[in-house]
């Protein structure tokens, strides 16, 4: 079976709008994730916590303060409560009006946009009724087969795969490890998310070798202003990395940004 996160199944490399376009609309809101979409993006990353009933919804943070009119932890928050927040003016007043959304919802949109999602689990409260929740969001194999489930707890994603048949998980990393490889395969992973500032190209290698999937995560221009100041190379070596077919999926917070990188270094496929 085909495997929509991999670039040698696909034929092309997908560009990641984290959080959406959000240096252009207010991230996890359908404004961004159109703009990414627009902008040439086949892939979302997004975050997810549980409202007080039991519903997944598109949030960063653990507490509506930062990303809306609200105040207050999702956990305490019906859906209703949330989807009454104004999660755009805070961004800028032509977004007022925008809403959290579901993951079902959201999955409804990668649907009519033609785009896979990578589901960070922010959730730390109630992972057991976040875990059920997730069961019938993803019911449909269809909704199953665009979503790509990710987190910094490998553990927590192990439980996930064995409780959802089908599922696909992707650990996040931020450091270097020995044995990458090692690291994806003892909590079952398809994919490692791998920062740029971290990605060991023998270890890819090894990874793609076992058919995992890499996500890797080049940031926003001002974080590439500020490496190239301190001296760091990586206009020289992610279009190496690009052209030795390493990457699955590129992603960062400008997808236009991403997109002329790419196309400027001639990676393009």
């Amino acid at each position: 079976m085909s495997n929509p996160f991999l670039a040698r199944d696909t034929g092309f490399l997908r560009i990641c709008g984290h959080r959406g376009h959000n240096v252009s609309a207010p991230e996890n809101t359908f404004a961004a994730f159109r703009a990414a979409k627009d902008l040439g993006a086949s892939s979302l990353e997004i975050d997810t916590v549980l409202t007080a009933d039991n519903e997944i919804v598109v949030i960063h943070d653990l507490l509506v303060d930062r990303t809306s009119n609200g105040t207050g932890a999702v956990k305490d928050m019906s859906l209703a409560d949330i989807q009454g927040l104004d999660a755009g003016a805070w961004y800028d007043p032509k977004f007022a009006g925008a809403r959290i959304p579901t993951l079902a919802e959201t999955i409804a949109l990668a649907h009519e946009l033609d785009m896979v999602l990578e589901v960070e689990i922010k959730e730390k409260v109630h992972l057991d009724r976040y875990l059920t929740a997730l069961k019938a969001a993803v019911a449909d194999p269809d909704d199953l087969a665009r979503v790509m489930m990710i987190s910094f707890d490998h553990a927590n994603l192990k439980v996930v795969k064995a409780a959802i048949p089908g599922i696909r998980t992707g650990g996040i990393v931020h450091e270097k490890f020995p044995d990458p490889l090692a690291v994806a395969r003892i909590s079952d992973l398809d994919e490692l998310c791998i920062d740029l500032d971290v990605f060991d190209p023998v270890g890819a290698e090894q990874l793609h070798a076992a058919g995992i999937a890499i996500r890797c995560h080049a940031y926003s221009p001002r974080t590439w202003d500020r490496a190239r100041k301190s001296g760091l190379n990586w206009d020289e070596t992610l279009p190496q990395y690009l052209r030795a077919g390493l990457i699955d999926t590129l992603s960062g917070d400008d997808v236009g940004w991403l997109k002329d990188f790419v196309s400027a270094s001639g990676c393009e496929r």
